[in-house]
């Protein structure tokens, strides 16, 4: 995964832009780059390494030409204004060695447009083959800069409509920010599995991977759904399908101050979060136990109980850390609740044919929400008809509107790559589940069933 932020405002962009990639660190830190829209070019710096080396390199810059202005005998100071509009990423290399090359932002042939990409491009080859016969010059080893090629080749005078005519050649799972040279106060974001979120202000507009990123200075929020396309402006946000056709989204507010977005006092994000373990488990299943004499999952929507009592066989779909919690989840339900469970990696389950349908629950357990061969993998099986429930620790998350019924796992924000209180949370859930099934069953006998609740 890697990390975006764009702004386009009134504002100086390159702070807001650094901020913003600070808190998107832990996404990708191999590379680092930023591209602003200055007086009559896109100037890009980019580095290989962690963001202190692309500030490093930007303050560098800074120097240097203050130096030159200074060199000139009788030179006039000059006021500038500085740019207000700029996108930038924070990298995690999956295609093309790290190299300064390989870093984003990504640009076509003529330097007019300009794209961070998160994700991957699975068609880039055969796009890329394409765009080289027509003249385009390619300057990295990337999947991800044939979407600056494909913008330049679609656009007539709108940005918006460039990256939809691009939008539709693109396979994979993706997030992408564009913008042109010729659209100065105008960003153009479309996501593909991959998450992409708005930041609402007055007179500005932040996009970026997560909310951390313009927490700081908003906490106005719009979300952008699987296969949509965002237009921001000074003035406004439009989402609209990839056909064009205008999408109404309320703007919300997000309850995390800055501080919990940050590491609370710890050294690192995971030292932080291996100490709210407890907390997190215990938020996940306090109100759910409260009762006293049995689980109470509340949260299930529209995933009847009668499916949970009537099943005939569990599948849990995952990836990673989440695949590990399903696991351990099995034993649980296998042996509380007597209902057979297969535990898939979503990656492979997804490109398999899989032998799925009605009687079936198939449990897909993401912590952002957005893991692109879970969310294909629950897609798979409720085509074919089987129940799908969910397993998330972010509300609005595209697993959230996908799925049949959500169940919450309530980490709260988790940084740290390596899974600590979110994977506990998870195992912790699909406990709650396997008891439920059992009560629902009769597969437990009630004083052992009584007897959990007392201790």
């Amino acid at each position: 995964m890697c990390g975006i932020v764009g702004y386009v405002g009134k504002r100086p962009v390159r702070e807001l832009l650094l901020d913003g990639l600070k808190k998107l660190e832990y996404r990708g830190y191999d590379s680092a780059g930023i591209s602003v829209i200055g007086e009559d070019r896109i100037e890009t710096v980019r580095a290989v390494g962690n963001l202190d080396a692309l500030r490093a390199k930007l303050d560098g810059l800074a120097r240097a030409q203050i130096e030159d202005e200074t060199a000139e005998e009788g030179a006039v100071a000059v006021a500038v204004r500085p740019a207000t509009t700029g996108i930038g990423h924070t990298r995690w290399a999956t295609h093309g060695r790290v190299t300064e090359e390989n870093a984003h932002p990504h640009y076509d042939s003529a330097d007019r447009f300009h794209v961070v990409v998160n994700g991957i491009v699975e068609n880039y080859m055969t796009l890329k083959e394409r765009l080289l016969a027509a003249g385009s010059v390619f300057t990295s080893e990337t999947d991800a800069e044939v979407i600056a090629h494909l913008i330049a080749e679609h656009y007539d005078g709108d940005l918006a409509d460039a990256v939809r005519g691009a939008y539709g050649e693109l396979e994979g799972h993706y997030a992408f920010v564009a913008m042109g040279l010729d659209e100065p106060e105008t960003l153009v974001g479309a996501r593909r599995e991959c998450p992409l979120i708005v930041g609402r202000g007055e007179g500005e507009q932040f996009v970026a991977s997560a909310v951390p990123a313009f927490l700081a200075q908003t906490r106005s929020v719009q979300y952008v759904d699987n296969g949509e396309i965002v237009v921001l402006t000074p003035d406004g946000v439009t989402i609209t399908t990839p056909a064009g056709d205008r999408v109404e989204r309320a703007v919300e507010t997000v309850d995390w101050d800055e501080e919990t977005a940050e590491k609370g006092g710890y050294e690192t994000f995971m030292l932080k979060e291996i100490h709210e373990q407890a907390d997190a488990v215990a938020e996940t299943i306090a109100d759910r136990t409260a009762r006293g004499s049995g689980v109470d999952l509340g949260e299930q929507g529209v995933l009847d109980e009668a499916i949970l009592k009537d099943v005939k066989r569990i599948v849990v779909v995952a990836c990673g850390t989440a695949y590990h919690a399903g696991l351990i989840g099995r034993y649980a339900i296998e042996e509380w609740a007597r209902v057979p469970v297969e535990v898939d990696v979503a990656s492979e389950y997804r490109y398999r044919n899989p032998v799925v349908g009605p009687g079936d629950l198939v449990i897909g357990i993401s912590q952002s929400g957005e893991t692109a061969d879970t969310l294909a993998a629950m897609r798979k099986a409720k085509e074919r008809g089987a129940a799908v429930l969910a397993i998330t620790n972010v509300m609005g998350s595209q697993v959230t509107r996908d799925a049949d019924g959500v169940l919450f796992t309530r980490a709260g924000l988790e940084v740290s790559v390596p899974a600590t209180k979110t994977f506990l949370c998870q195992v912790a859930v699909v406990y709650l589940l396997a008891l439920r099934l059992a009560e629902l069953r009769g597969t437990l006998d009630p004083a052992r069933l009584a007897s959990s609740w007392a201790r």
